[in-house]
């Protein structure tokens, strides 16, 4: 133990400890769990104030030891019963000056009397290497505070250190020193300062908890004394959230009611306003068209035109595309025009068109110059995206024949004959190569692409269905081989024929047309044409790459609406003479 008496544990000491409480500086028990020195009970012993060291200078004989050294045993070697006495007396309170200066004469019988001032170790524990001499000359504990060097854990057992934290009690004073310092006094608040709101302090100082003011005081004071005033902005917060609550659900409530309970907004007659191209997506519900019609300021909203819509009888459903529509219009003028395919601002490539056609088409609907696009389609063609494999055969009549793919174009306010005839080239393409009729040309006998484009045109021309397409198909494979001493290979479409003279005649001379000179006439020449004589659909190029292996070598129309498919000359002759007199009974002769 410590010349004071103290063990090597720490012992919380405050007025507020609710382990141990205030019992005054010799009321203290041993804390428990604390292990003595050698194995020993420890006692309770307390560091001596300044006013003892100076009695040690008034009694010189204290400086040398007069007592024998069986009179205080070593430490480990006192039994329990000679220490309760002793223990006993100082819990009472009695110190008197004798004990005190009995204790330095001890541990000075224990060591060898020389000059020289005693040796403590890192714990402020006597080594025995010292003597108390110099303890009438000099304070040995001048301006060193014995609790700093108190350890934190010295043996297993012991409690754990309630002074060496941070948030610890502050270590006991001796008795001659208490309550010397007297204790700050808080100066009254002013009369006139608020107090904090309940919505502020929320039953305690937020956020000051704890916090030191560096006057060892805590609270949420700064140093000036003054409350920090925060109400002011927590009900501001408070009073904007519980706005917020109720404006957000009056908000929602009153649309649901609204919603639920009263008639869309709607506007009334055809519109008044200018006309807009307004697009509608391919796959777009009536919800969705709607809405993009409310954007583009048509309908007043688009549940309107959902009701408007949805009056309409089974199969008319409105297609998507561009419609060129009025701003301002009621939602069921908005429906009929948009339930009509004819109001659609869309130029519509048909299967088996021809490009002359198409030109026109697309001059009508961008109100351009008659002639405009077949002048544009003639100068830019090798600025639109033929593939390669195009023939620039100089005999093609146009180049782009049988590359507008047939399809639905929307129009725009953007859109030009050059953009348009770009789309159409583009969409040829990518849907031949997706075919693969390059690779497949060989295959069915034919030279390059082009050929398989134009047996298809040629088949889009003369069938009627998918069913005659691929009969159509095997005919034109079969009158091509050479084995073919029936029409020595020519073909023989009127389709060919009507082409080069941009007609579409069912009744024209035969004689003429087999004698009129054209790369393109089949009537005259043998083999294919130079190239497509219009843009042929899916189907019939399907029907090309895949014909039908029939046999078939003729086919004549009956009715105008049926094609009939014969293997002989002979039958076919029959069918053709059943032809020629229902055209003479059709025509009055």
């Amino acid at each position: 133990m410590t010349e004071y008496g103290r063990g090597r544990g720490p012992e919380p000491w405050h007025p507020e400890d609710p382990l141990y409480g205030d019992q005054g500086w010799t009321g203290h028990q041993t804390q428990q769990g604390q292990v003595p020195h050698a194995g020993a009970p420890q006692q309770q012993e307390y560091p001596q104030e300044p006013q003892y060291q100076q009695q040690y200078q008034q009694y010189p004989e204290y400086q040398q030891p007069q007592y024998p050294q069986q009179q205080y045993p070593q430490q480990g070697q006192y039994p329990q019963q000679a220490q309760q006495p002793q223990q006993q007396q100082y819990m009472q309170g009695q110190y008197p000056q004798q004990q005190y200066a009995e204790q330095p004469q001890a541990y000075a019988q224990q060591q060898p009397q020389q000059p020289q001032q005693p040796v403590y170790d890192s714990q402020g524990w006597d080594t025995g290497q010292g003597q108390y001499t110099a303890a009438a000359q000099t304070d040995l504990y001048a301006g060193v505070d014995p609790y700093t060097q108190q350890p934190v854990a010295g043996y297993p057992g012991e409690a754990p250190d309630l002074y060496s934290t941070e948030d610890a009690y502050a270590p006991p004073q001796p008795p001659g020193r208490r309550h010397l310092e007297p204790e700050p006094v808080e100066e009254p608040e002013a009369a006139e300062e608020p107090e904090e709101s309940p919505l502020a302090a929320g039953g305690g100082r937020d956020g000051d908890d704890g916090d030191d003011d560096g006057d060892g005081r805590r609270g949420g004071r700064s140093k000036g004394g003054k409350p920090k005033k925060r109400s002011g902005t927590a009900c501001l917060v408070a009073a904007v959230v519980i706005l917020g609550v109720v404006g957000g659900g009056g908000y929602y409530g009153y649309n649901y009611i609204k919603a639920r309970f009263s008639s869309a907004e709607d506007f009334a007659g055809e519109g008044s306003g200018d006309i807009v191209d307004v697009e509608i997506p391919k796959g777009s519900g009536l919800m969705q068209m709607g809405l993009i019609l409310k954007k583009a300021g048509v309908v007043a909203s688009g549940q309107a035109f959902v009701d408007a819509a949805s009056k309409l009888p089974p199969g008319k459903a409105i297609q998507a595309g561009v419609y060129p529509l009025r701003k301002k219009m009621s939602a069921a003028s908005a429906v009929e025009v948009m339930s009509d395919p004819s109001k659609l601002n869309v130029i519509t490539v048909s299967e088996g068109m021809r490009n002359s056609a198409v030109y026109a088409a697309i001059d009508k609907k961008l109100g351009q110059q008659e002639g405009t696009t077949a002048e544009t389609a003639k100068r830019e063609a090798k600025n639109l995206g033929l593939p390669a494999w195009a023939n620039n055969d100089p005999k093609l009549i146009d180049p782009l024949e049988g590359f507008l793919y047939p399809a639905r174009y929307d129009l725009s306010k953007d859109s030009t004959p050059d953009s348009l005839l770009k789309q159409m080239v583009k969409n040829a393409t990518e849907k031949y190569a997706e075919l693969g009729i390059e690779g497949k040309a060989k295959e069915l006998g034919l030279e390059n692409p082009l050929q398989v484009v134009t047996v298809a045109s040629l088949v889009n021309a003369e069938g009627k269905n998918h069913d005659d397409f691929r009969k159509m198909a095997e005919v034109v494979y079969n009158r091509l081989k050479k084995t073919n001493d029936v029409t020595n290979q020519k073909l023989q479409f009127d389709s060919t024929y009507n082409y080069v003279k941009n007609q579409s005649e069912i009744n024209f001379n035969l004689k003429e047309a087999q004698a009129f000179d054209n790369p393109y006439n089949t009537h005259f020449i043998k083999g294919l044409p130079t190239g497509p004589i219009n843009n042929p659909g899916l189907d019939a190029l399907t029907a090309t790459l895949n014909p039908d292996h029939g046999g078939w070598m003729f086919f004549v129309s009956v009715d105008g609406n049926t094609t009939t498919f014969t293997k002989t000359y002979e039958e076919h002759t029959k069918l053709a003479d059943e032809f020629q007199q229902r055209q003479k009974q059709k025509n009055g002769g």
